[in-house]
């Protein structure tokens, strides 16, 4: 429990700062001249990057540990801020995100410490907890970039670096290796074998593509579908707001509270309970339905009041849905590669992190700006449909 302790405070503060850039993104490229369908690649070099490195992290983990890629993670976010904070063009925006995005390709890497920490039916409740120090960051960290706002266009993200350089020197002295190296198995015959060693990248992610009927590569194929859903909206989120509502970026933080205070109590305190009761399996179809819900809400709402009623599906379902799999997966995977496979399926992530900004950005300039709403209840509603397939019963891996 201590490790945990120290991870959710790491993940806590690390999407502080992250929460304290992404509102304010949309609305800094506006001012240097970008469109919306700018706007969506802007938003898609964060995943591009991520895409890049998250299976290669979690190979590189899963050889020499997880202290130090997530230290070298946090230590990359510090220099996008900053990167950020002084960002007086395009293309030094770009620049800000794709440094970040190679820092958050460690994603994988932090579920795959819960993995080697937890007990296999302690992991959903445990990623749920990791979940909820991040949703608590989604709520600290648009106010605070609201107030650093007034301060000048540079303070949010020199904020934000401090934040996460503080981040990295508290990591660094209090986060332990989560990994303990396998050890040799015995055969029949009373031969010592050594752990086999992680396949290599490709192979792991060739393995998902061409076999997506595999219970491994079933579930991040379920995991990727939702998150196409889940990173299409927020380059159009903002833009939506302000343009419905008249929201700004004085105010427009108050919305991401609500989104991250749902999202803390949901993971803190109904995640580890429903998923007790229900399973896995079950808590995972559970929240896809209320995610796809809320998309499906959202455009119809006529005031602000209604817009928030609509908006607290979102984490409801997020909550229920993202660290059941995560779980699922991490039950189902062999455990001398658990920063591996987690790692493939962040890189799965990427790439529908890459697809969603892009085509939401140009369906809202071109379609309007209730369309991306609708198409992502659509494929929330696909992403269901493929999670009805998974067997409850199928078994686990061996995780000793």
């Amino acid at each position: 429990m201590k490790r945990m302790s120290v991870l959710m405070a790491v993940a806590f503060v690390d999407m502080i700062g992250l929460m304290m850039v992404l509102p304010l993104l949309p609305l800094y490229a506006l001012r240097l001249h970008a469109d919306p369908a700018t706007i969506g690649f802007l938003t898609a070099s964060f995943p591009i990057a991520q895409l890049a490195s998250s299976p290669i992290w979690g190979r590189v983990s899963d050889h020499y540990g997880r202290r130090p890629v997530l230290l070298v993670g946090l230590s990359a976010s510090t220099i996008a801020y900053v990167i950020f904070g002084f960002a007086g063009s395009l293309w030094l925006l770009f620049a800000s995100r794709f440094v970040q995005g190679l820092g958050g390709g460690t994603t994988g890497v932090a579920q795959a410490y819960v993995a080697d920490t937890m007990e296999p039916h302690e992991r959903a409740k445990a990623l749920g907890w990791l979940s909820a120090a991040t949703s608590a960051g989604v709520i600290v960290g648009p106010g605070l970039a609201s107030i650093a706002a007034r301060w000048g266009e540079t303070a949010p993200g020199l904020v934000a670096a401090g934040l996460c350089l503080l981040n990295v020197i508290f990591a660094w002295r209090w986060l332990p290796e989560s990994r303990v190296p396998l050890s040799h198995r015995t055969t029949a015959s009373g031969r010592h074998v050594p752990p086999p060693p992680p396949r290599p990248v490709r192979d792991a992610v060739w393995e998902v593509v061409r076999y997506p009927s595999r219970p491994v590569a079933h579930l991040i194929w379920i995991y990727a579908v939702a998150m196409l859903a889940y990173n299409s909206t927020p380059p159009v989120f903002a833009l939506y707001l302000s343009q419905r509502f008249g929201i700004n970026e004085t105010n427009i933080g108050w919305f991401f509270i609500v989104f991250g205070g749902v999202g803390v109590l949901m993971r803190a305190f109904v995640v580890g309970p429903i998923n007790e009761r229900f399973g896995e399996v079950r808590t995972m179809r559970l929240g896809a339905a209320l995610y796809g819900l809320g998309y499906l809400l959202i455009p119809l709402a006529a005031s602000v009041p209604v817009f928030l009623v609509c908006q607290t599906l979102l984490p409801l379902g997020t909550a229920l849905l993202f660290p059941a799999n995560s779980a699922l997966v991490s039950h189902r995977a062999d455990r001398h590669e658990y920063g591996l496979v987690l790692g493939v399926q962040q890189a799965l992530r990427g790439v529908a992190s890459v697809i969603g900004p892009i085509w939401a950005g140009f369906a809202y300039q071109s379609l309007g700006p209730r369309v991306p709403f609708f198409a992502c209840a659509v494929i929330i509603a696909c992403a269901l449909l493929i999670a009805t397939r998974v067997r409850s019963e199928e078994p686990v891996a061996a995780t000793a």
